[in-house]
């Protein structure tokens, strides 16, 4: 199984572990970490989620031949599960970055509580540069949070950024040397355990009501035009040539 889980001291630990494809990320890899968000979420000695990568990496992103022969469309496909599962999660979520967090190995991040990463992590957005467009409601919150300019920047360019930069930009909590991120993490996910979890709760829950319907508004929009541009035969041969490691031909759609 390429998502491994873990329940000690409190804390459920879901590990994406499939190292020799650079943690990309399947259908059914998207279905087992929603089943284990549940799962932590319905534990009641469980009080905090942790979300690591396995050998020196979160995760390089979707497994693209994996997203063109399966294409997530709709609420019911599994990345979109994937979704609710975080936003519905009632308990902390905290990450452990390190290596790659490329696509939505970034956007998640948006939707952890507390995230902690290497110094030298890679993080990135590049979906206009694969004919696509922001998900996760990272459209909304990506300028919230770092400005416009900035969010320009990551969104319309694609630009890698690293782990360091993410804390500067308000994404991360701190920024460590890689052999320190997933101990430094998992210590904050267990101090949850000492603390009195209604209060967490509703903590959370206030923390984040302002902008739930505007979340949830910005995600069914990017779902529309991410299944839009995903259908186009720019984006899919885009897709391919990545794929296939050589270099695309970019322009207007035929």
């Amino acid at each position: 199984m390429s998502i491994q889980t873990d329940i000690g001291d409190g804390v459920l630990t879901v590990t994406i572990a499939r190292p020799e494809k650079k943690n990309a990320l399947t259908l059914a890899m998207y279905q087992a970490m929603s089943d284990a968000i549940h799962q932590g979420r319905a534990d009641a000695t469980v009080c905090a989620l942790l979300i690591t990568g396995q050998a020196g990496g979160f995760t390089s992103g979707n497994d693209l031949q994996d997203f063109l022969e399966r294409p997530p469309e709709g609420e019911e496909s599994a990345v979109f599960r994937f979704m609710r599962a975080m936003l519905d999660c009632e308990k902390p979520i905290i990450a452990a970055v390190t290596g790659p967090a490329i696509g939505i190995g970034t956007t998640m991040l948006l939707h952890c509580d507390l995230v902690y990463v290497a110094d030298d992590a890679r993080l990135g957005m590049p979906f206009v540069n694969l004919g696509l467009v922001p998900e996760f409601g990272s459209s909304l919150l990506l300028p919230r949070l770092m400005g416009y300019a900035q969010a320009a920047e990551k969104l319309l360019l694609g630009d890698m950024f690293s782990g360091t930069e993410a804390v500067r930009l308000g994404l991360a909590n701190a920024a460590l040397p890689a052999s320190e991120v997933l101990d430094h993490a998992r210590g904050v996910a267990r101090r949850f355990s000492t603390l009195p979890f209604p209060a967490v709760q509703a903590s959370k829950r206030l923390l984040r009501a302002s902008l739930r319907d505007q979340i949830d508004a910005a995600i069914k929009a990017e779902m529309v035009e991410f299944t839009e541009r995903l259908r186009s035969p720019q984006t899919r041969a885009l897709l391919q040539a990545f794929l296939e490691r050589r270099r695309p031909t970019k322009g207007p759609d035929p």
